[in-house]
């Protein structure tokens, strides 16, 4: 019998420099970040970023995120400003992703930027991906590692499972530490928030010293995360529930609920770190389980709870 996993590669020099390679040769890598695995391609090569297209099944209007190892490398492709500068100073590398002005000569491919006048650029936190960007002469666009509109992945099996062996080389750095994808920032004229994450907005909104909102509502997509149906294992879920049958999940928040077959806690403790961490795991592990519905209870709306409630309304669709 074939191992699925046989792909997956355990992070040494030598594995490194394979992943290195494929990339120089414009083929796709999966690999690892602080928030979710993600799907690595040149972001200046329009034939790597068809093949993360392709793969994903993603809607060409649907930009990627680029990621950079410093500074002097994204001036080359984007117009910087002070907001980005006091945003990047406290928070970068780590889970954010700026929203800034493309540059005219920049080399990025359209494809990856959905022909847009915007690129969505981030300094990933997580040791491995930061190794290969260094060692890179060009950004590496990464959108994690599903397909379009699935459940994003929080380990390296979670990638060969979605993708089998469609993907070559996918670097195993563990699970993800954060488990939700960064927070997205438009700073290309008012902060605002486009996707909310792990940073919250009162922390941005005390860097930058102004109040700082979450859009609900934008009718151009500038960065990942703003389709309507996103996130999904591909059931119905019904959120702010109270109980659920015992033939349907239920998704839960805290010590009060007893331990039962059908019931998936996302944290005992009442950590919603923890709860954002385990929230992929759970939805993955249900649909593994071949449940047809998922209640979810209510989950606070405070710091990375509203990104929680963010993917699961998505989710939800």
């Amino acid at each position: 019998m074939n191992n699925i996993y046989s792909n997956i590669y355990k992070v040494n020099n030598s594995n490194l420099s394979k992943a290195i390679n494929r990339l120089k040769k414009k083929d796709l890598v999966g690999v690892p970040t602080e928030t979710v695995y993600g799907l690595a391609g040149s972001a200046y090569s329009s034939k790597a970023i068809k093949k993360i297209y392709s793969l994903k099944k993603r809607p060409l209007k649907n930009p990627l995120i680029i990621h950079y190892y410093n500074l002097e490398k994204l001036k080359k492709d984007v117009d910087l400003n002070d907001n980005f500068f006091k945003l990047y100073k406290k928070f970068s590398p780590g889970p954010i992703t700026f929203v800034l002005r493309k540059k005219k000569k920049s080399l990025l491919s359209n494809i990856a930027i959905a022909r847009l006048k915007t690129v969505a650029i981030r300094f990933p936190q997580n040791k491995v991906l930061r190794k290969i960007l260094k060692s890179l002469n060009f950004p590496l666009a990464i959108p994690s590692a599903n397909k379009s509109t699935h459940i994003s992945p929080v380990s390296a099996e979670d990638v060969s499972q979605e993708f089998k062996r469609s993907i070559k080389i996918i670097l195993n750095d563990g699970s993800c530490k954060i488990g939700l994808e960064s927070t997205v920032i438009d700073l290309t004229s008012k902060p605002r928030i486009l996707r909310p994450g792990f940073i919250e907005p009162k922390d941005i909104s005390r860097v930058l010293n102004k109040k700082i909102t979450i859009s609900q509502n934008s009718k151009t997509i500038k960065a990942p995360g703003m389709l309507k149906r996103h996130y999904s294992p591909g059931i119905p879920i019904k959120l702010n529930q109270k109980k659920a049958k015992n033939n349907e999940a239920f998704i839960v928040f805290g010590k009060k609920y007893k331990k039962r077959k059908n019931i998936f806690n996302l944290s005992y403790k009442s950590n919603l770190n923890e709860a954002a961490k385990n929230l992929y795991k759970i939805l993955r592990l249900i649909k593994n389980k071949n449940y047809k519905m998922i209640y979810v209870c209510s989950i606070p709306k405070t710091g990375i709870g509203l990104a929680i409630n963010d993917r699961l309304t998505r989710a939800a669709g």
